[in-house]
């Protein structure tokens, strides 16, 4: 009886905890991409931040800088160096996509099979493997410690992986509107897909 009223730690269990209970999040993050050898062929860090249903905001700040900003119907990728925006429809934007996992809906279960998995390095982890084959991503795992979101590895059906790994995370910051609204810069080239 002693141990009757511990929660049994688990990966799917978290993730659905995060969907519950986390209705905003804000951290940095650091995303280094693998080839299918393992060589890293690109690191870049920067800042993100979500707000549900389907607000989001990327800021790539080193080595490039680059925005991906979703207001909830659209996502915009603006690439400072080429002084481009692409502009997506959200719903085509995301479906079975990484971002649809963190910032979605309650609709995660319906495009993602979720199933716990292992690894002896102090973290919850689930493994979501989109139902959707023409998602791009093979599978994504999602390591969790104390509720908290850690890190995030996503497999491309090229045999690429990225890692990201979140640092300073808060749990519901308060967030304003206005971080999720894209001001298209006046040089930019708009590209609608």
């Amino acid at each position: 009886m002693l141990f009757a009223n511990l929660a049994i730690a688990d990966g799917v269990s978290s993730l659905r905890d995060f969907f519950n209970n986390t209705s905003s999040m804000r951290a940095q993050f650091n995303q280094v991409v693998n080839d299918k050898q393992g060589r890293k062929e690109q690191e870049v860090e920067g800042t993100m931040q979500l707000q549900r249903p389907n607000k989001f905001r990327w800021d790539y700040k080193k080595p490039y800088e680059q925005q991906i900003v979703s207001d909830g119907k659209q996502v915009f990728l603006f690439d400072a160096d080429l002084q481009q925006v692409t502009i997506r429809e959200l719903s085509k934007a995301l479906g079975s996509s990484p971002a649809a996992l963190l910032a979605g809906g309650e609709a995660v279960e319906k495009s993602f099979t979720l199933k716990n998995a292992t690894r002896k390095d102090g973290l919850t982890w689930v493994l979501a493997l989109p139902k959707d084959k023409d998602s791009g991503f093979e599978r994504v795992l999602l390591g969790f410690k104390a509720q908290e979101l850690r890190k995030m590895e996503m497999y491309d059906s090229f045999n690429h992986v990225t890692h990201i790994t979140f640092s300073e995370v808060e749990r519901n910051p308060s967030l304003q509107d206005a971080t999720f609204l894209f001001t298209t810069p006046k040089d930019a080239d708009v590209v609608g897909e």
